[in-house]
């Protein structure tokens, strides 16, 4: 016997662009809400959970007196390396860092307070969670930095054999949300290769032709190489490089190739997937490349590779990742700037992944991240992102059926009616039973591509 459950938000002002795959979370299920709610559950501290209080100093910031992302991304991952490592009781790397958008910068004597705990525990890998704030000492303000979610794997044991995770319970219904949509973000980093090919495939309307006047910058000029010596320094309590510091490294390189397009100091505002191919030990030399790959109208996107080698021995790549800059004007808003002339061949076709990267960024801010009152409640369907907006929609829909404020309206048949009303959403959620093996479910359920048997709108 199997529980289905349907659940749909609907309220003022709602819009759906199709019959078919759309959908946004309302403003309810944003994070910032219902704090009053999770602040009891907060007092049940999780047992893998870390923080990490860093104040700002000189040495830590930039020519703005900022502190810088690198010194940002070194803390991120050591926290969350050690709320991986508690909970695995064995030592662990950095095998991914998600997409990571800054939303706030930090200055000079104001304190960084990281909290990291892990979501969900997988056979040998883990995700962790990251939350980053900022705290003004002297104004008793905080606010928030930056969220992420980080990927760790257990290193083998002496013997050559890998260690299994134990599974975690979550308690409270934070964590229980957290726990179902870190599946859901497994999945996305395992196709999230697959979506870029597909949007390829259906082409783009940005041409490279017409950027061979006027303004236009030779990326070829954008291009930086650096090599780093790892040292003792750099390495962690495992003798591997500390993944917190390929990411400074490459940060630094990726922040010399924007400043060579616009001119000026840039911004760093995202990054896209940290992805760790391959370890790197002391003694190696770290050759860290990085061009312009695109610039739109307010944001360039810079692709950033890191390889590894000895003396002797070929190059093994490390690393990649890609990095979106702006440049901000005294009023702190957004420059225009130069157009970018790729390079033929592989810089037509690093120009092109740009385009489906900046795609794939836009649709998750029109999902999880805006306000409702800054989009439309609904991202139109169409062929080229039908795989992404299936497993949002699957997250948005785990994360409104996971909320505790459902109250039943009616019963009968075994079909039970639920209803949620929070300030101007009305929300349904329809629970049946049907007698259905349970292979035969899991087996529709778990893989996509059993999808079209079940449901007649996926394509």
């Amino acid at each position: 016997m199997v529980g289905l459950e349907f659940v749909c938000p609907t309220g003022q002002g709602a819009r759906s662009s199709a019959a078919k795959m759309t959908s946004r979370v309302p403003s309810y299920l944003e994070k910032d809400e219902d704090e009053e709610e999770e602040e009891d559950e907060e007092e049940m501290i999780n047992a893998t959970e870390v923080k990490m209080s860093q104040i700002v100093m000189p040495c830590h910031s930039n020519h703005r007196q900022e502190l810088s992302v690198g010194q940002l991304l070194k803390w991120m991952d050591s926290t969350a390396c050690l709320s991986a490592e508690r909970h695995a009781g064995s030592p662990c790397v950095t095998a991914s860092m998600d997409d990571i958008h800054f939303e706030h910068t930090i200055s000079v004597g104001q304190v960084v307070n990281i909290k990291a705990k892990v979501n969900r525990a997988f056979n040998t890998s883990m995700e962790v969670g990251i939350q980053v704030s900022c705290e003004d000492l002297f104004s008793d303000r905080h606010w928030r930095v930056c969220h992420a979610y980080a990927t760790f794997v257990t290193q083998r044991t002496n013997t050559g054999q890998k260690v299994i995770l134990k599974p975690i319970i979550p308690h409270t219904q934070k964590e229980q949300v957290e726990y179902s949509l870190a599946a859901e973000r497994r999945r996305v980093r395992m196709v999230h290769d697959d979506i870029i090919k597909d949007l390829l495939s259906h082409g783009s309307d940005q041409q490279v032709d017409n950027l061979t006047v006027g303004n236009a910058v030779a990326a070829e000029k954008t291009r930086v190489e650096s090599v780093e010596l790892v040292l003792p320094p750099h390495a962690n309590h495992q003798v591997n490089t500390f993944g917190g510091q390929i990411m400074a490294w490459m940060v630094n390189v990726a922040m010399i190739a924007a400043s060579r397009l616009c001119q000026a100091h840039p911004t760093l505002r995202t990054i896209d997937m940290f992805t760790f191919r391959g370890p790197s030990q002391v003694g190696d030399r770290l050759l860290l490349r990085a061009i312009v790959n695109n610039a739109f109208k307010n944001s360039m996107e810079v692709g950033v590779r890191a390889e590894a080698y000895q003396e002797e021995g070929s190059n093994r790549h490390i690393n990649s990742a890609f990095m979106t800059f702006e440049v901000l004007d005294n009023h702190g808003k957004p420059c225009t700037l130069p157009r970018i002339r790729p390079e033929p061949l592989e810089g037509e076709r690093r120009f092109q992944e740009a385009i489906a990267r900046k795609k794939i960024r836009l649709d998750r801010k029109y999902i999880i991240s805006c306000k409702q009152s800054d989009i439309p409640l609904s991202v139109p369907w169409d062929p080229t992102n039908q795989v992404y907006l299936s497993y949002n929609n699957v997250s948005a829909l785990k994360m409104l059926a996971a909320r505790n404020c459902w109250r039943l309206s009616s019963e009968k048949d075994k079909v039970h009616l639920y209803t949620l009303e929070q300030k101007s959403m009305l929300s349904f959620r329809v629970q049946a039973e049907v007698h259905v093996p349970a292979d035969r479910a899991f087996g529709l359920l778990a893989e996509l591509s059993n999808r079209p048997s079940w449901d007649k709108h996926y394509q």
